[in-house]
């Protein structure tokens, strides 16, 4: 739909005679002023994208968006999400002309330089009002999904207190990255209608224009994926605020195309991509001001522009206010539901419920694969825990994801706790991370192992944003089977581990993996990784403690009986054929002991003694996993040994495998005598 019936047009020669009142123009402008003197002082950054989407921006920010700058974390304030982050410079400027504290003029004036809140690209946490961090085109896209899907699940909850939209500014290079069909086919699919995305239809990219590379009808494209469709001129105030209003009332998720000219108002690289990632130079940003009618210095906005943004920004205070009296109106039982589940704590009672179930295995001593184990562990879990959203990337039956207590989400019913995420890894990563942001949940979601390549920009993201979100990551070793090497993974669980604050998880029984989804739901700012087993595994935690051992990373599992002469490490389903190797080597005079690491990451946070106690270097110590060898030299030393595989896999029945590729307790015991 084209509002106002006039097909915007490319308007690459300069600004023209706009029917927008001179305040829009002049707050528009003052974003577009910021901008492009934070990138020249820079000497780095993107003027382009501000430049061309101010307008939008000044709309969005002074007609529509819910907010409160003195208020920043206000849980019912509209999200806006920058997902072209590489324009970061129009949310700084939005932020500190609508006057949120931490982002001063200061602040702007420093852009792109070290320790500055004003990074290249959004980084959460850096300041208030950043909701995501936005770098890697798409992924911004994709977390507003989850945003979008977390605000219809805390709805269906309280109702009262929940009420907000989700608006996103998009570029091109965002609907060209492959993450974005992924996240418009799920939001219409889940007619996920508080979502609105400005896409800054300007045409040009870093090579040039658009038609290099694309030449799709992303109005169809939407269309065919259950989204509304508006086309807008992107510098026509009214155009755009008409869009805005249609999409606010529609029952599907909106896509409004603005068609902005890239660096609107610099007369010689406007429309160009020479404009998309460089500074103007200041003899260009001299032309800018006399176009724009902009005759002030750098850094400096009159006060009476100010004034009308910083209006714009404190007149949230009334929406926040009203929320609080909303909040003190529902029942105290219902207060305190809300807080609990927006804070993120856990129920006093879970740690409880957890002892209880760690007592029940270690009698019953079940033999489960640890996926197997996830899913009692969980069972448990979501009973006590009301804040966790389940899911699965299609594989629900194989990663056992769902319990009883967790029922379907879907386009009309918003009220379970389940979602079926579809054939979308990294999609699925990326909505999760935006229901972590949103507050209210507890996200996890299952695919196999091996398909962490596809999910793991979001898993970064994760790690960078310091978000509590739980991948359950199954079929974790050539222990698949038939399914061939394609599905067995042998790097990933060293490549995962390489990344800064990620816990990666890999269980030897069901009282590991219990502990294990403890430890991540203790993780309040940092990723779980849980690699889990598809084969069934003994028990190998004979008695139940009320310590969560694996907090420690790695601890001693089975003591030598005689003096120690050899340390085994081991993980996950690797375990099992330590210990078997221990009474081999045992039954030959050999003092062996065996130690678990369920994860190298805590086990790197210990202290120096407690490292040295159960590394032993005095002893000949060997370590065994269905994976690479990378990394394991910390455990063994240079001197040490390494049972596993540095090949890819094959296609064959998983106990042939582990015999074909030597992953036995008879090679570990060969391993410690060649070095004793």
């Amino acid at each position: 739909m084209v509002v106002d019936g006039e097909e915007p047009g490319m308007n690459t020669n300069g600004p023209k005679s706009s029917p927008n009142p001179t305040q829009h123009n002049d707050m528009a402008n003052a974003i577009r002023a910021l901008s492009m003197d934070a990138v020249q002082a820079a000497n780095s950054g993107h003027p382009g994208m501000p430049m061309g989407m101010a307008d939008v921006a000044t709309v969005l920010f002074s007609k529509f968006l819910k907010f409160d700058p003195a208020k920043p974390d206000w849980p019912d304030r509209d999200r806006f999400v920058l997902s072209a982050g590489h324009g970061s410079m129009l949310l700084y400027s939005l932020l500190y002309l609508t006057g949120y504290k931490d982002m001063t003029l200061d602040e702007i004036k420093n852009f792109r330089q070290l320790g500055a809140k004003t990074a290249g690209h959004p980084e959460f946490g850096h300041a208030s009002g950043i909701e995501t961090t936005t770098g890697p085109l798409g992924q911004g896209l994709a977390m507003s999904v989850g945003m979008a899907l977390a605000e219809r699940l805390q709805a269906a909850r309280f109702k009262d207190v929940v009420d907000h939209y989700t608006y996103v500014i998009a570029g091109d290079g965002c609907l060209m990255e492959g993450i974005s069909q992924e996240a418009i086919s799920f939001a219409g699919h889940l007619k996920l209608n508080k979502l609105i995305v400005l896409w800054d239809d300007n045409s040009i990219s870093i090579d040039g224009a658009t038609n290099l590379a694309v030449s799709e009808n992303q109005e169809r494209r939407f269309e065919a994926a259950g989204w509304d469709f508006h086309a807008v001129d992107g510098h026509n105030a009214e155009q755009i605020e008409k869009a805005i209003h249609l999409a606010r009332e529609s029952d599907k998720p909106t896509l409004i195309a603005c068609r902005t000219t890239i660096g609107f108002g610099a007369p010689n690289k406007q429309g160009t991509s020479g404009v998309h990632g460089s500074p103007l130079g200041d003899e260009e940003i001299a032309l800018a001001r006399k176009e724009l009618g902009w005759p002030y210095p750098p850094f400096e906005i009159p006060t009476a522009i100010l004034d009308k943004w910083r209006t714009v920004g404190t007149k949230g205070a009334r929406h926040s206010v009203a929320w609080e009296n909303a909040l003190d109106a529902l029942p105290a039982d219902q207060q305190a539901d809300f807080k609990a589940a927006v804070s993120g704590s856990l129920p006093a009672d879970l740690e409880d419920a957890i002892l209880e179930y760690k007592r029940r295995i270690s009698e019953e001593a079940p033999n489960w694969a640890t996926r197997k184990s996830s899913q009692e562990a969980l069972k448990v879990i979501n009973d006590h825990l009301p804040t966790t959203i389940g899911g699965s990337a299609d594989l629900t039956g194989s990663n056992l994801t769902l319990t009883p207590q967790m029922q379907p989400v879907s386009a009309d019913d918003f009220s379970g706790r389940y979602v079926y995420y579809g054939v979308r890894e990294f999609g699925m990563a990326a909505f999760m991370n935006g229901m972590a942001l949103h507050r209210g949940f507890i996200p996890y979601g299952g695919t196999f192992m091996v398909f962490t390549d596809y999910a793991r920009p979001a898993i970064r993201l994760s790690a960078l944003m310091e978000q509590r979100v739980i991948y359950v990551m199954t079929h974790d070793s050539i222990g698949l089977g038939e399914d061939g090497p394609t599905h067995q993974p042998v790097e990933h669980l060293a490549s995962l581990r390489a990344m800064p604050n990620a816990n990666v998880f890999r269980p030897a029984d069901a009282i590991e993996t219990m502990e294990c989804w403890q430890l991540a739901l203790q993780a309040k700012s940092t990723p779980s990784i849980l690699s889990l087993s598809r084969q069934n595994l003994d028990l190998v935690r004979k008695t139940h403690t009320a310590d969560n051992l694996c907090a420690r990373g790695a601890y001693e599992l089975s003591a030598a009986n005689l003096e120690a002469q050899v340390t085994l490490f081991a993980t996950g389903s690797e375990v099992g054929l330590a210990l078997t190797a221990q009474k081999k080597l045992e039954n030959d005079g050999i003092g062996t002991r065996v130690v678990s690491v369920p994860c190298w990451e805590l086990f790197e946070k210990q202290d120096a003694a407690y490292k040295k106690e159960t590394i032993r270097p005095d002893t000949v110590r060997i370590a065994i996993e269905a994976g690479c060898s990378m990394g394991w030299e910390r455990f063994t030393g240079e001197a040490g040994g390494f049972v596993g595989i540095d090949s890819f896999g094959a296609s064959a029945p998983a106990g042939e495998l582990y015999t074909h590729f030597g992953i036995t307790a008879e090679a570990l015991v060969a391993a410690a005598k060649k070095r004793l």
